[in-house]
């Protein structure tokens, strides 16, 4: 069928262009992510921080849970009193939460794009150089050879490329 035909021409292209001499790779972009040694010292920050958050949450937590423990042993007027006191710290847990998770995901999607950006730098750079005509990234792959794959090349030019901000 017409089908069957265009597509084996297509086939046919595909490999008549990568035997061109000319030179394909792939990375696995989530190791090199993950290796990438301003990943693992971001990571150790986001934790830092989150623990932080952590803390404080549960020190108000802590404040509200004895307020309410107190509650049954007082008159009237001075239940209503802390009652209202009770619901104000609530309402401040609650916005103090949103607050921090939306500050620490917007840190955190910042982070990541800005260390893609420089994977994809080093990538390129290292394409240009090496007179690469094709680096893929491993997800979309069905089947590559060893010799293909660029990986620690990339994460050790990443890595030697780094230097922390002191």
């Amino acid at each position: 069928s017409m089908v069957t035909i265009f597509v084996l021409s297509l086939i046919g292209a595909a490999q008549a262009q990568s035997l061109d001499g000319k030179k394909v790779g792939y990375v696995d972009l989530s190791r090199v992510f993950d290796d990438y040694t301003k990943t693992k010292e971001y990571d150790a920050v986001l934790e830092k921080k989150h623990t932080a958050y952590e803390d404080a949450r549960n020190k108000k937590m802590d404040k509200i849970r004895e307020a309410q423990g107190k509650l049954a042993l007082l008159k009237e007027d001075e239940k209503a009193k802390l009652q209202e006191s009770i619901e104000k710290d609530k309402a401040d847990l609650l916005e103090f939460d949103r607050q921090q998770q939306t500050e620490l995901k917007k840190q955190r999607d910042e982070k990541i794009r800005e260390i893609l950006l420089e994977i994809e730098k080093i990538v390129h750079d290292f394409a240009e150089k090496e007179k690469f005509a094709l680096i893929l990234n491993d997800r979309v792959l069905i089947y590559g050879e060893k010799t293909m794959d660029l990986t620690e090349k990339v994460l050790k030019l990443l890595n030697d490329s780094y230097s922390p901000k002191k």
